[in-house]
C-alpha cells in the first residue's frame, strides 16, 4: 500500500510590500504643500522594515508609549521623535521623552503639564507643549469620534484656554493638538482641520497646530484611496489663511494599510446547518482587525494545485461561508461571505489546502492582536510584492 504523505502545512506569514510603500509615502508627501509636516503615528504598525522605509519620506514620527520610545530608538538610532503623545503618561515616560529629546509633547491636562514641568527642571531643559483639545466640531462620516464629547482624551476648550494661562516652569506652549475622529474623507477631514485651526488661532494665537490623522480606509473597496491630493490643496489654502503657522497632520492606517497581506493555508472545510466553515491557519490572534472592527477582512484565494491525500478534497458549495481561524471561541472570524459561492473571490470556491491571502493587513492588525492567547505559534514576516512570492 502506498503512503501518501501531504505536504508540510505553510505557516501564517505576514508579507510588507516595501517597495509599495515607499511609491506611496513619497505620492502622500508630494501631494502636501510645502508648510505642512507629516508625521507617521507608529502605534499603527511599528515594524521595524515599515519605520525605516517611511523615515525618508516623513518629517518624524509620533510615539504613545515609552515602549515606543525606546522601540524607535533601537530601530532608527539618533532619531529624535517628533511628537509624544497618549493619554495617562507616567513620570518614567515623560522622563524617557525628555531623554529622547522629543520635540513635541502631546499635553492631555493640566496635571501632565505641571508634571513634565517638574521634570524637565530636573533636567535643565525646556519642553515644548501642544496642548490637545477636544473640541465641539462636527466630525461627518467618522466611524470613530475622539473629541467634542465627555472623553478621556485631551481637555475641554475652557479647559485648554485655563491651562495655556497657566506659569509652569520648564515647559513652553507652542499650540495645539487634536484627533477628533477616524474614517475621515478627504473634504471631512480638511473641515475639521480649518476648524482647529480657526479655533487655536483665535483663542490661543497658536503658532502651530497638530490637526491629527483619521484619514479614511475602506474594507469593503480595497482599491479606494484617500485623496491626498485634494487634502493637500485644501491645507494649502488654510496655510494660506494663517501664513507663518507651523500645520502638522500625523496619519497611520492611511499611509501603511495597503503596504500588508496576512496569509495563511486552509485547514477544513465543513458544512454545518447549511452554512460553511472555512477553518484556517492562525486567526484573529494573528490578524485582528476583522473582530475590533466588526468587518470582514477582505481576501483572495490562491489555490494550490496538487492534492496529496488519498481521499475527496473538501470544498465549499453553495450557501454562507464564514472564515476562522484556530482560537476556541466563536469570536475568531476573519471573514464572512453571506451570499458564499457567488461572492467569492477566483476561483469561486474555497478547498483545503489553498492559502487565502487577507489584504489590507498593514495597519492595526499583528501589533494589536492578542498573540498569547491559546499560545500558537507567531506568524512569519516577509517583505516583497504578493504576485511576485505567489503567481
Amino acid at each position: 500500500m502506498t503512503t501518501h504523505v501531504p505536504a508540510a502545512p505553510q505557516s501564517p506569514t505576514y508579507i510588507y510590500d516595501l517597495a509599495g510603500l515607499a511609491g506611496s509615502a513619497a505620492a502622500i508627501r508630494s501631494a502636501l504643500p510645502a508648510g505642512v509636516e507629516l508625521l507617521y503615528a507608529m502605534k499603527a504598525n511599528p515594524d521595524p522594515g515599515i519605520l525605516r522605509t517611511l523615515a525618508p519620506y516623513v518629517h518624524g514620527f509620533e510615539a504613545a508609549s515609552g515602549g515606543e520610545l525606546r522601540h524607535l530608538a533601537e530601530v532608527l538610532p539618533g532619531s529624535a521623535p517628533a511628537a509624544f503623545g497618549g493619554p495617562g503618561k507616567t513620570d518614567p515616560e515623560l522622563a524617557a521623552g525628555l531623554a529622547a529629546e522629543v520635540r513635541r509633547f502631546h499635553v492631555e491636562s493640566p496635571t501632565e503639564l505641571r508634571r513634565l514641568g517638574l521634570l524637565a527642571q530636573a533636567r535643565g531643559v525646556v519642553a515644548d507643549v501642544l496642548l490637545r483639545v477636544n473640541l465641539p466640531v462636527p466630525v461627518d462620516g467618522a466611524v470613530l469620534v475622539m473629541g467634542g464629547r465627555a472623553t478621556p482624551f485631551g481637555m475641554s476648550p475652557e479647559q485648554a484656554r485655563e491651562t495655556a494661562r497657566l506659569d509652569v516652569p520648564g515647559v513652553r506652549v507652542r499650540g495645539v493638538h487634536a484627533h477628533l475622529g477616524s474614517g475621515l474623507s478627504a473634504p471631512a477631514a480638511a473641515a475639521v482641520a480649518r476648524a482647529v485651526v480657526d479655533w487655536a488661532v483665535a483663542e490661543l494665537d497658536a503658532s502651530e497646530v497638530n490637526v491629527g490623522g483619521g484619514m479614511a480606509v475602506d474594507y469593503t473597496d480595497p482599491e479606494a484611496r484617500f485623496d491626498w491630493v485634494g487634502y493637500g490643496s485644501a491645507l494649502d489654502d488654510l496655510l494660506s489663511a494663517y501664513p507663518g503657522r507651523t500645520l502638522r497632520i500625523e496619519p497611520g492606517r492611511a499611509m501603511t494599510v495597503h503596504c500588508g497581506w496576512y496569509l495563511t493555508e486552509v485547514l477544513d472545510v465543513k458544512e454545518a446547518g447549511g452554512e460553511w466553515f472555512v477553518v484556517v491557519a492562525g486567526g484573529t490572534h494573528h490578524l485582528r482587525t476583522p473582530a475590533a472592527k466588526q468587518h470582514s477582512q477582505p481576501f483572495t484565494v490562491l489555490p494550490r494545485p496538487d492534492w496529496a491525500y488519498p481521499f475527496a478534497r473538501p470544498v465549499t458549495g453553495p450557501g454562507p461561508v464564514t472564515i476562522v481561524g484556530q482560537l476556541c471561541t466563536p469570536k475568531d472570524v476573519l471573514a464572512r461571505i453571506p451570499d458564499g459561492g457567488g461572492h467569492l473571490p477566483a476561483p469561486g470556491r474555497i478547498a483545503v489546502g489553498d492559502t487565502i491571502a487577507f489584504g489590507m493587513a498593514g495597519a492595526y492588525a499583528w501589533n494589536i492582536s492578542h498573540r498569547d492567547f491559546l499560545m500558537h505559534d507567531p506568524p512569519e514576516f516577509r517583505t516583497g510584492r504578493l504576485t511576485d512570492l505567489y503567481h
